[in-house]
């Protein structure tokens, strides 16, 4: 599987942790020092994997059990050596989000170490 492949797979499973509000996948899929940070409508956010999966796994029902729409557009991802930079868009909690991953190779695999999204609508 070549390395965009990789880094489009780890993409989805970061969806699929939204979607079902999987605090474990969400921990899966990111760096342990990674943070996530950007606005919301009520200002901004600052949040470590832990905080993050908590939001996440928070989120009952699940986007999933509540047939919320679905929608994630890998819009670039460019690929640096052991580094990736990817731009994404997708629906979640009733927004649509633009998130700019910076991902890590580590130990053949890749993982999200910088979340930075902001909310279109």
């Amino acid at each position: 599987m070549s390395d965009v492949d990789q880094i489009h797979d780890c993409v989805e499973r970061y969806y699929t942790s939204l979607r079902g509000s999987d605090s474990a996948m969400v921990r899966e899929v990111f760096h342990g020092n990674a943070k996530i940070a950007g606005y919301l409508p009520d200002g901004l956010h600052e949040m470590s994997v832990d905080d993050f999966a908590g939001f996440v796994e928070a989120q009952q029902p699940s986007p999933d059990a509540s047939d919320a729409p679905r929608m994630l557009e890998i819009l670039a991802c460019e690929v640096a050596g052991e580094t990736a930079a990817v731009r994404l868009r997708e629906s979640y909690l009733g927004m649509t989000f633009l998130d700019t991953f910076s991902m890590l190779r580590v130990d053949g695999r890749w993982t999200i170490y910088n979340k930075l999204f902001h909310v279109e609508s």
